[in-house]
């Protein structure tokens, strides 16, 4: 029999994305700080804990010595939908087989990796059980079955979803591992469950699997808020739950006086949080009970922090693909969701609440409160050149009657074991492939644009922007939280630095911008062209004729929504 109290046990995180669940840095997950709570519970010392991410591995061989003497390597990861990223790349399935070719100890495996595993993280591809060499592989809960694992002295376990108890015990005793992530504590936002399960049963969809809805109660959350916050973390994201606006109630119906309970509890025991986002809203909700949902949703606007984003799975506009999968909402319904929320939280700090949503010229220099963005999935059973159309004009419907997305998420299905599309498979989404790459670049040009435009105009002021790559003469970077705006700004500055941006141009899913505000006495040429009206003649008059007491000294309209003039001392 093992002794818990010998054991060194090394995590590994391999980063998920689930339908309802994100860990790809500057994400954490849910699943290594339960794990690594379940150890401490089952009796392991939290000094025998390391936790890695797979990005670690591959930047430093030597991390590899913790898996290769861990008593148990403890691997969690799995991607159930695909995805662009850029914090960090998720393990592939042969650096997870290196995982376990490289443990001497014993190795389990968890997480939505066990829902199925592909030759690569792509959409458009089928999957198929796999335990990649691993000793055991948690057909349920990573943490449960880590907790009697250990518990069993290593011998094994019986697969199981833990309980409420076990959860908030795991979730306080395991937030110390943050603080071995490497983006902590500054770029680092916490993943935070308040359910899992969902009571639809859409063809593609993993989150069914969990069963039907489990709700945590508001204290169970706001005391794992409390323990992550006591470890230096200040971003969070309700982001573990299939629809934020059933939470606390029969699985469907609207709760506000959970939500009431939820967010003001967490603002309680985290006042100085810089982040408090959401992700996924089911609009069939909105529209089925609306006046609980708006008040729900002025709830979440009135305690969340600018710029937060309610994922709405509308995945099909087209009646046919919505009947053969049973998708839940019509395109209609998802219109009518759309508005609701942007007449309740479309506004922004600073500006009326009365007349949201708020854009124009008129409007408060901030991105709004709480914005839809729309999912939508390509490679579904019924799916014809037609269904691309029915797509296209919702998002114009959407456009055109002046109302506001924050973001538009085109994928395309992955068909796993267990869901209603193992049959079908990805053979529609490969038929379509060069048809979904047309489809989604002329979405990107007549939509995302002009969209994002409205939502984050020139001179709207993006504070705490992250700086995370060069790349054409440029730094890149973005802020934490729900589907952040990548930013780029002109000329190579200190990565992992932290500045405030304005807006000065428009991408189709990126903004470009300059530093906030942007002194003339020192700015430099790049900097100054990329304000709006500032050609390279007038930003050379402006060099030329430096220092400035006043912005009001230059001719160029709305400067003064970019720049400043510090003093003029040592000003070239």
């Amino acid at each position: 029999m093992t002794d818990p109290e010998t054991l060194d046990v090394t995590i590994v995180d391999g980063y998920v994305d689930e339908p309802a669940h994100f860990g790809v840095p500057p994400y954490i997950s849910t699943y290594p700080r339960y794990a690594a709570g379940a150890l401490v519970d089952a009796g392991v010392p939290r000094e025998q804990i390391t936790y890695h991410t797979i990005d670690e591995l591959r930047d430093d061989n030597a991390v590899w010595r913790d898996v290769e003497a861990a008593d148990l390597m403890v691997y969690v990861g799995g991607m159930t939908v695909p995805g662009k990223y850029v914090g960090g790349t998720p393990a592939e399935p042969d650096e997870v087989r290196e995982l376990a070719w490289t443990a001497n100890g014993t190795s389990i495996m968890g997480g939505p990796v066990r829902f199925g595993v592909g030759e690569a993280n792509e959409g458009a591809s089928e999957t198929a059980r796999d335990d990649l060499d691993f000793d055991f592989l948690a057909m349920a809960d990573v943490e449960a079955a880590v907790f009697d694992l250990v518990e069993s002295g290593l011998e094994g376990f019986n697969d199981r979803y833990r309980d409420i108890e076990e959860e908030t015990r795991w979730a306080r005793s395991g937030a110390f591992v943050v603080e071995q992530h490497p983006n902590h504590p500054e770029y680092l936002i916490c993943e935070m469950e308040t359910s899992r399960g969902c009571p639809y049963r859409c063809s593609f969809c993993t989150e069914p699997m969990y069963g039907n809805p489990d709700f945590r109660p508001p204290e169970s959350v706001v005391d794992e808020v409390d323990a992550l916050s006591d470890r230096g973390v200040k971003h969070f994201r309700l982001g573990r739950q299939a629809d934020i606006l059933a939470y606390g109630g029969d699985g469907e119906a609207p709760n506000p006086d959970a939500l009431r309970r939820l967010y003001g509890g967490i603002r309680e025991v985290a006042p100085d949080l810089e982040t408090l986002h959401l992700d996924n809203m089911n609009p069939i909700t909105v529209v089925k009970w609306p006046e609980k949902a708006r008040e729900g949703i002025r709830i979440i606007a009135e305690h969340n922090t600018p710029g937060d984003t309610a994922a709405f799975g509308l995945e099909s506009a087209d009646p046919n693909v919505m009947s053969d999968n049973n998708l839940n909402v019509t395109a209609d319904q998802c219109f009518e969701a759309v508005k609701i929320v942007n007449e309740v939280a479309g506004w922004r700090p600073g500006g009326e609440k009365g007349t949201a949503p708020n854009f124009g010229d008129n409007a408060a220099r901030r991105l709004p409160k709480l914005l839809p963005g729309i999912n939508l999935v390509h490679g579904l059973k019924g799916e014809t050149r037609e269904t691309f159309e029915h797509n296209k004009r919702f998002l114009q419907r959407v456009y055109d009657e002046g109302l506001m997305l924050r973001r538009v998420n085109i994928r395309q299905v992955m068909a796993f074991e267990g869901t209603d599309m193992a049959d079908t498979g990805a053979e529609i989404a490969r038929d379509h492939k060069q048809l979904f790459k047309q489809y989604k670049q002329e979405v990107r040009e007549t939509i995302d644009n002009p969209m994002l435009q409205r939502v984050a105009p020139p001179g709207t002021v993006l504070p705490d922007v992250h700086l995370e790559y060069h790349q054409d003469g440029k730094t890149f970077g973005r802020q934490l939280g729900t589907y952040p705006l990548l930013v780029g700004i002109p000329g190579e500055r200190e990565l992992g630095s932290v500045v405030d941006i304005a807006v000065t141009d428009h991408g189709y899913r990126s903004v470009t911008g300059v530093p906030y505000p942007l002194d003339l006495n020192s700015a430099s040429m790049n900097e100054l062209t990329a304000i709006p009206g500032i050609g390279r003649s007038t930003a050379g008059d402006v060099v030329v004729n430096r220092p400035y007491e006043s912005v009001a000294d230059i001719d160029v309209a709305s400067i003064e929504r970019f720049a400043t003039t510090q003093s003029g001392e040592g000003a070239d």
